[in-house]
C-alpha cells in the first residue's frame, strides 16, 4: 500500500471524538508502544473535564476501507502564540500518538497530516517517553524541529518482590522483609476492585489521599471536582479492559489505603494512592506495601516495566530504579520556525532558572548545616 492510499481527517467535535471509542481502542491494541494514558477512556474523559470549546484537533489517518491506522490527540493551546499540544495536560505522565504496528505507511501519512494541521502553528508535545510512536513522527519530520528534556521518571523491572529485593543491599533487603512480616502480622489484606465497586472505591481513594496529605501540601488538582469526575468516567472502563487496577487495603474490615495503577501490555505505573495517617502511627511502610502488591499483580502477562512515573522522591530511590527522561518534541514548518525557536528558547530559560533555584537551595541547606552557623546563616 502506498501512503497515498490512506486518507486523513481532523476531528474538532467533542461528540464525534466520543464516538471514536471502539475504533480508537482497536488501534490502541495494535500500537505496542502505547501506555494507558493513550487509551480513549483516559483522553476523552480528560477532554470532558479540561478541554476548551473550539480547541480540539484530533488528527486521524485511515485506510480506504475506513480502518483507523494512526491518531494524534491534539488541541489548540492557550496563549498568544499558535501552538498545538497534546491532550492529557499536567495529570498525564506519558503522551504519544498512536501508530498501527502492522501499517508502516501510517507514520509518513500522519507526518503529512500533522504538517497540514499545523500550518502557522508549532506542535509542542510534552512528556514523550523514550521509544514512543511520536519518535517515528519526529524522525520523519522535514521542517524545523527541536528535542528538549522533560520530566524524569523512575522505573523498575516488572518482577515479583523477591526480584526487587535483590536490587538493594542485603542489609536494606533484610529490613524490608521485616516490614513485610509486620504487614502480614497486622492482617492487612488487599482487594482488587472490579465492576460496580470502582466508583465508590475511587471516592474512598480520593478521600484517603486528601487525608494522607492534610497539612503537607497536597497537589491542589487532586482535590478538584473536575479531577474526581475525570477519574470516575475514565477508570471504570479502563478496569474492565485491563488498562487499570484499583486496589483497596483493609485492616479489620476497614479500608485504610487504596491505590490506582494504570497498565498496558508492556508497562504498569502506580498513578495515585491514599492512606489513612493512622498507618503511620502503626509504623506501617505504605510505599513498601503498595510496591509488593503492584509487583505481584503487574509481573504477570509479559510486562517489562513497573514505572514509578514522574518524580524522584526519596522513597522511590531506595529501590535503585533506572532513571528515564521523558522528552519534549517540537515541530514546525519553515514559515513558523521563528515561533519554534522562541518557544524552545523560553523552555530552556525556564529549565535554567529552575536548576539555578535548586542549586541555590542546596547551597543554603549545606551552609546551614556547617558547624558554628546559626539557622539564619550568621557566623
Amino acid at each position: 500500500m502506498t501512503p497515498r492510499a490512506l486518507r486523513t481527517e481532523i476531528c474538532r467535535d467533542e461528540e464525534r471524538f466520543g464516538q471514536l471509542a471502539a475504533e480508537w481502542t482497536a488501534l490502541y491494541g495494535r500500537c505496542s508502544s502505547a501506555t494507558p494514558f493513550q487509551s480513549h477512556s483516559w483522553l476523552h474523559s480528560w477532554w470532558l473535564s479540561y478541554g476548551r470549546p473550539g480547541a480540539l484537533r484530533v488528527v486521524l489517518v485511515r485506510r480506504e476501507s475506513g480502518e483507523l491506522v494512526a491518531a494524534a490527540p491534539l488541541m489548540r493551546a492557550r496563549g498568544p502564540l499558535p501552538v498545538l499540544t497534546q491532550l492529557g495536560g499536567d495529570i498525564t505522565d506519558f503522551t504519544d500518538v498512536l501508530l498501527d504496528d502492522d501499517c508502516p505507511e501510517a507514520s509518513p501519512a500522519l507526518v503529512r497530516a500533522l504538517a497540514r494541521a499545523a500550518r502557522g502553528a508549532v506542535i509542542d508535545l510534552r512528556e514523550v517517553r523514550p521509544g514512543a510512536a511520536t519518535e517515528r513522527v519526529f524522525a520523519r519530520w522535514r521542517g524545523p524541529r527541536r528535542r528538549l528534556p522533560d520530566s524524569l521518571c523512575l522505573e523498575l523491572p516488572a518482577v515479583p518482590m523477591e526480584g526487587l529485593l535483590e536490587r538493594i543491599p542485603p542489609g536494606k533487603a533484610q529490613r524490608v522483609r521485616a516490614k513485610l512480616r509486620k504487614l502480614d502480622a497486622l492482617g492487612i489484606d488487599s482487594h482488587v476492585v472490579t465492576g460496580d465497586e470502582v466508583p465508590a472505591a475511587l471516592d474512598r481513594l480520593l478521600r484517603l489521599h486528601q487525608l494522607q496529605w492534610q497539612g503537607r501540601g497536597v497537589t491542589a488538582e487532586h482535590t478538584s471536582r473536575r479531577f474526581a469526575q475525570h477519574l470516575a468516567r475514565a477508570v471504570r472502563p479502563m478496569v474492565e479492559r485491563g488498562d487499570a487496577m484499583v486496589t483497596e487495603f483493609r485492616l479489620a474490615g476497614d479500608v485504610v489505603a487504596a491505590d490506582l495503577t494504570l497498565m498496558s501490555p508492556r508497562l504498569a505505573g502506580g498513578y495515585l494512592y491514599g492512606a489513612d495517617p493512622a498507618l503511620r502511627a502503626r509504623k506501617v511502610d505504605v510505599a513498601t506495601m503498595l510496591l509488593r502488591h503492584g509487583a505481584r499483580e503487574t509481573s504477570t502477562g509479559g510486562r517489562a516495566t513497573l514505572s514509578m512515573l514522574r518524580g524522584t522522591e526519596p522513597y522511590k530511590q531506595h529501590w535503585r530504579p533506572e532513571a528515564v527522561r521523558n522528552q519534549r518534541l517540537m515541530l514546525a514548518g519553515r514559515r513558523t520556525a521563528p515561533l519554534l525557536w522562541l518557544r524552545a528558547g523560553a523552555a530552556n530559560g525556564r529549565r535554567w532558572a529552575a536548576r539555578q533555584a535548586r542549586e541555590r537551595a542546596w547551597v543554603g541547606r549545606t551552609l546551614a548545616r556547617l558547624p558554628g552557623r546559626t539557622p539564619n546563616g550568621g557566623g
